[in-house]
Order: structure tokens, then C-alpha cells, then sequence
């Protein structure tokens, strides 16, 4: 069974940043375009960022862009979303994905991380 288990949220001040990191176990990254979404409170799932399968395309959301880097360590089957100039309304649930396209809707994704919380607060 393939499963994804994402880490490294936490609460940082605006302007902070953090790195999280999805492993996955079953399978190799390779075989999926991986994905990075959130979900705010009260909000629907937002696309972040997503990597294709030999890492030669990545997409970002517009609002995060610029912020956010999405990238992937083969050797230890981990993906990861590095994100600098942490804002308030970056506080959401990160969750990654694992899907068979390369799209930004989640429903084109049907393996999801358990999320980890990222709170940006002063």
C-alpha cells in the first residue's frame, strides 16, 4: 500500500520560513507527479505546487510563487515544499499528493498525506 506522511509544520512569525517534507513508502516518487495543497480554515483546498515525474516541470500557484520551492530528494523517496516570507494567510493544513497527471485540481490526485499545520502569526 502506498502512503504519503508529511512533517515539519509548525508556528513561525510573518516573514519566517519553514521547509516541509513528505516521504513516501510503497512505491518510489518517480512514479507520480507530486503535489503540495492547503486548506485554510473555512476554505476549500488551494493547489500550491506540483513536480512531474522526471522533475523537468513544475507549476506554481500565483500566490505563492516567488515564496514557495517545491522539490524532491530521489535517494530518500521525499518531496519538498520550502517556503520563505511566511504571511498570515499562509496558516492552512499542508497536505502532499501523489496522482498519474499533471494538473492543479486535487481531484486528479488519489494519494494524500495526513497534512501537517502551519500557523503564521505574530
Amino acid at each position: 500500500q502506498v502512503r504519503l506522511a508529511d512533517s515539519g509544520g509548525g508556528s513561525v512569525q510573518p516573514g519566517g520560513s519553514l521547509t516541509l517534507s513528505c516521504v513516501i513508502s510503497g512505491d518510489t516518487l518517480e512514479n507520480y507527479y507530486m503535489a503540495w495543497f492547503r486548506q485554510g480554515p473555512g476554505k476549500e483546498r488551494e493547489f500550491l505546487s506540483v513536480i512531474s515525474l522526471y522533475g523537468g516541470t513544475i507549476l506554481y500557484a500565483d500566490s505563492v510563487r516567488g515564496r514557495f520551492w517545491i522539490s524532491r530528494d530521489l535517494s530518500k523517496n521525499t518531496l519538498f515544499l520550502r517556503m520563505n516570507n511566511l504571511k498570515p494567510e499562509d496558516t492552512a493544513q499542508y497536505i502532499c499528493a501523489a496522482g498519474n497527471k499533471l494538473q492543479r485540481t486535487s481531484s486528479s490526485y488519489h494519494i494524500w498525506g495526513q497534512g501537517t499545520q502551519v500557523t503564521v502569526s505574530s
